[in-house]
């Protein structure tokens, strides 16, 4: 990556933050980030704690092109927003969705560890009743089932006039598979960690594996990386988060911001699932929406949130490990 912000340069603004879930989301129950200052404005490097140096090292190469370039030229100011539900009992479906005021399409997490079929579809029936009939459905599996798993699931779940699926297996020849076993039923398949975690992001668009792609800004290197991918796919995409404050959905609008199309409601609406963000001015749907900008972290959150000394130089230590990478 050429011209690198010197280690001293990144590390002289930054903040390592933890930050509370509402509720257990994908295992975590604290999202620990860090946010960074560059010319261009606040940035955001927040890679999973079990992610590897080697995965990270997108996240770091996002963080700085989100910093120290420009984005790119927008083509729209508001992004459409989807709700995210948790794998939460079906008595809790109104609660959770209550947080993303106008919102007319819901991502529903099925496939939780150590929950059965029967509790997806109770939870999908909940949030078909809280959206009505005209709500759209779309289900996200993060790879759980096996091709036979898929199957059995999506014939359980179809009569909630579903969207799409996203990643409901977890490796592209699974996908094909089940894309072929299924195509009759007329559920789009998406592709989400075969994207952002593939040596290939491209392989899962030239196997015919996906009808569309889920595409991250930060996990694949940043807004003009991941621009460059979805002219290469050739598939519609959908924008959505990693879990990230309001400073790393900034970059994800961003990137939806600057795309010639937008056929889907954007999983950019994440920061709902915290506690507490660390703007000032969130960005938290609005009638079914988020704004194209750049926000600006409170100082009291700063404070208020910030990790302890022995997760703060974790995260300065990762950052100079993948910055090396960076370099090299």
């Amino acid at each position: 990556m050429s011209e690198l912000p010197e280690t001293a340069e990144l590390l002289a603004g930054a903040h390592v933050l933890a930050l509370p879930m509402r509720q257990r989301f994908r295992g975590i129950e604290v999202r620990e980030v860090m946010v960074l200052r560059g010319p261009q404005g606040w940035t955001e490097f927040s890679p999973f704690v079990e992610y590897d140096d080697a995965e990270s090292a997108a996240w770091l190469a996002a963080a700085i092109d989100f910093g120290w370039k420009a984005a790119p030229a927008p083509l729209r100011d508001r992004i459409p927003v989807n709700a995210t539900l948790p794998a939460v009992p079906a008595d809790r479906v109104a609660e959770v969705l209550a947080r993303f005021p106008g919102c007319r399409t819901v991502k529903v997490k099925v496939a939780e560890p150590g929950q059965a079929l029967a509790d997806d579809v109770a939870r999908v029936a909940a949030a078909r009743t809280a959206l009505g009939p005209e709500g759209r459905i779309r289900l996200d599996a993060n790879g759980g089932w096996n091709v036979d798993e898929a199957e059995h699931a999506v014939h359980a779940l179809a009569p909630f006039d579903l969207e799409y699926l996203e990643q409901p297996c977890a490796s592209v020849a699974e996908l094909a598979e089940l894309r072929e076993r299924i195509g009759y039923l007329g559920i789009p398949v998406a592709a989400d960690e075969s994207v952002r975690k593939a040596d290939d992001p491209l392989a899962v668009a030239r196997a015919g594996a996906a009808d569309l792609l889920v595409i991250k800004a930060q996990p694949l290197g940043g807004i003009h990386r991941a621009l460059g991918i979805v002219r290469q796919a050739g598939l519609p995409v959908n924008v959505s988060s990693a879990l990230e404050t309001s400073i790393g959905i900034a970059m994800g609008a961003h990137l939806a911001a600057a795309l010639p199309e937008l056929p889907y409601d954007c999983g950019l609406a994440t920061v709902a699932l915290f506690e507490r963000d660390i703007a000032a001015d969130p960005l938290l749907p609005v009638d079914g929406a988020i704004p194209v900008r750049r926000p600006e972290p409170d100082a009291r959150a700063l404070t208020g949130l910030a990790a302890s000394p022995e997760r703060d130089a974790w995260w300065r230590d990762r950052l100079r490990r993948c910055r090396e990478l960076l370099e090299t």
